[in-house]
């Protein structure tokens, strides 16, 4: 069922142009901590607050890149990541760019990725930064589908996506889409909530030797 434009303004609450770190947000952290080698190389795709980006830098000493489109978001995540180096802590450097396209090719040892993926009706679109970081389009795969047909070239040998996705946007639908660009998904994390399941998929190429430890 899709979102209504009610819907969406209770889950923008106060803040309207950058999504703050909720459920999703951890979800997907623990996992790329789980995942993430120090010596690895990660971008984190849509960072937000770059909440996700600061965990999994400090926890895992990886050097972290995280991205958004949103210059907001862009500005809030460099703010994190020069306090935290302020603090003493790793910080990360934060690059604006839609999805992978600013990136080389085998650039990551590792992409991590937690996608708008609310299904929205189009009459509920508000067309701004907010409604970009909740609306996933009508089938919530909006933002999914592009990501997974490019995301395959910036990852090294080796390396692996990490994607959050929601029993709302069909998890299966995502695993067909990841399989016909070459990528093969397994369930690495997941979380039930009162109207939805958050999974957290890792894929890699099919056929890649496992990631560098």
């Amino acid at each position: 069922m899709s979102d209504t434009r009610d819907d969406l303004a209770d889950r923008r609450g106060i803040e309207t142009e950058v999504y703050q770190p909720a459920e999703d947000s951890a979800l997907l952290a623990g996992a790329g901590v789980d995942c993430v080698a120090a010596d690895h190389r990660v971008l984190e795709v849509g960072t937000g607050s770059g909440w996700v980006a600061d965990r999994v830098a400090e926890e895992t000493g990886a050097r972290v890149v995280a991205s958004d489109l949103n210059p907001a978001a862009c500005r809030r995540a460099r703010e994190r990541a020069v306090a935290a180096r302020r603090d003493g802590r790793p910080g990360y450097d934060v690059v604006r760019g839609d999805l992978v396209a600013p990136f080389r090719a085998e650039a990551f040892d590792a992409v991590l990725f937690n996608p708008p993926y609310l299904p929205t009706d189009p009459e509920a679109e508000w067309d701004d930064w907010m409604e970009r970081a909740l609306s996933g389009g009508e089938d919530g795969r909006a933002a999914v589908d592009p990501f997974l047909a490019d995301v395959g070239r910036v990852l090294a040998p080796g390396g692996a996506v990490l994607l959050l996705v929601s029993t709302l946007t069909d998890p299966d639908a995502v695993r067909e889409q990841a399989r016909a660009h070459g990528l093969a998904a397994t369930e690495v994390a997941s979380e039930s909530h009162p109207f939805e399941q958050l999974l957290v998929l890792r894929l890699t190429k099919r056929g890649s030797r496992p990631p560098r430890r």
